[in-house]
């Protein structure tokens, strides 16, 4: 059984034109005379896990007074307050390394480096494990809850920023994302020189992965069935909706056993759109068990980690890019109704 809509017709990155020192060779001329001096571009260290951000100051008609005053006109959902901190506490440095302060001047063409810290983060009482790694991949079982990376309100109580921690890898990068609110395999690159074929991997389509849910038993549908929906940003801006028109989303869902009220499903996407199987049970009348965005949003206590959304990343399986074999990974966490 096939479901589908009917089809009809129907961050703030800054850059500059180049950077000064994006090679680390550069030639100098005085009169007649030329020499070649060879600069080492200053790469900053990581900090309690936390990898500095680079941002690129680009020439404008009129330049800002200075460097703070940029940055809180660029960045204006971070307080000023915040900034001034990261100047007091000497997370912010020039391109040379040198330590930045509020007076100091805007320099078009060039490029800063700030570390992200928060006062006041909430502990994820959940622990990560990893399942398998070698020289170029890291596979790690993700707990439920533990953001993938770091964002507004989470840096140290991040997967990324606790792995850094523990491998102390400032090249540490996931190849593929999963929501706070799932658990479940994901995998990391360890290395910068081959990242690009694994992310590849992913943009080809060329990983099958394998999701468990718990949701509402309808009596009325027929399973196995294929959902194909068209999906787009919806209202809050984090969420998703469906859509008519050409269909951009695709699961095919299994049931696996139920009691009568609940059911455990087996899901295999083969599109990757955000929320794209919370949003696809929603849409069978099968909402995922402790969803808060679907079928309506409903926030929570941030420091609530009783009521996890049953959605598990429970299998993923795809042929290695660089060893040329299958590879196959399972979470160890278990759905059960």
């Amino acid at each position: 059984m096939v479901l589908h809509r009917p089809f009809t017709l129907a961050h703030n990155n800054l850059y500059a034109p180049h950077d000064l020192h994006r090679s680390n060779r550069q030639s100098f001329c005085f009169g007649n005379q030329s020499r070649m001096n060879t600069l080492e571009e200053y790469t900053p260290p990581m900090r309690d896990g936390v990898t500095a951000s680079k941002v690129f100051l680009t020439q404008f008609s009129t330049t800002p007074n200075c460097l703070f005053e940029f940055l809180c006109d660029h960045f204006p959902h971070i307080y000023a307050e915040e900034w001034q901190q990261r100047f007091d506490d000497h997370l912010i440095f020039d391109m040379n390394g040198q330590i930045l302060t509020t007076q100091s001047p805007y320099i078009e063409n060039t490029h800063i480096y700030y570390y992200r810290f928060l006062q006041h983060e909430i502990h994820v009482p959940l622990q990560e494990e990893i399942l398998f790694e070698n020289d170029d991949l890291m596979v790690v079982d993700k707990p439920h809850f533990l953001t993938m990376s770091p964002t507004g309100q989470y840096v140290q109580e991040t997967l990324l920023v606790r792995l850094k921690k523990i491998t102390n890898n400032p090249d540490l990068t996931p190849i593929h994302r999963l929501d706070r609110e799932t658990a479940g395999v994901v995998l990391f690159s360890k290395r910068v020189e081959t990242r690009g074929v694994y992310q590849q991997m992913f943009a080809e389509r060329q990983v099958n992965k394998t999701y468990h849910a718990i949701a509402p038993y309808q009596t009325d549908l027929n399973f196995p069935c294929s959902v194909r929906l068209r999906m787009e940003k919806g209202e809050p801006f984090y969420t998703m909706r469906v859509t008519e028109g050409l269909p951009n989303s695709h699961t095919d869902i299994e049931l696996i056993e139920h009691d009568g009220l609940w059911a455990k499903y087996r899901l295999k996407p083969s599109t990757g759109k955000q929320h794209q199987l919370r949003v696809h049970l929603s849409w069978l009348n099968l909402p995922i068990q402790n969803d808060p965005f679907y079928p309506t949003v409903s926030h929570k206590n941030e420091a609530d980690f009783s009521s996890p959304l049953q959605l598990l990343a429970k299998h993923i399986e795809f042929i290695d890019p660089i060893l040329k074999q299958k590879l196959c990974f399972c979470s160890e966490q278990v759905l059960t109704l």
